[in-house]
């Protein structure tokens, strides 16, 4: 696995473990998008998350949504 994907796998992870955390769904997640004018079905949210190839500016606008204000790398 090269360096890109282990980012990639890195973002997933932090993304569907911050969901879990708050115990937000992938449909929750796309009516909280929406509230921000960005518009996601959940089978595109589950899709893309599931890829781990979404940008940073998605990740930001999805920590936003779910109210993250704080985010731990480390562990």
């Amino acid at each position: 696995m090269d360096r890109g994907q282990r980012r990639e796998r890195r973002a997933k992870n932090l993304l569907k473990a911050e969901l879990k955390r708050k115990g937000l769904t992938y449909a929750q997640l796309a009516e909280k998008l929406a509230t921000m004018d960005i518009h996601e079905t959940e089978r595109n949210l589950n899709n893309k998350i599931s890829r781990g190839g979404f940008s940073a500016a998605f990740l930001l606008q999805c920590l936003t949504a779910v109210g993250t204000t704080t985010l731990r790398l480390d562990g």
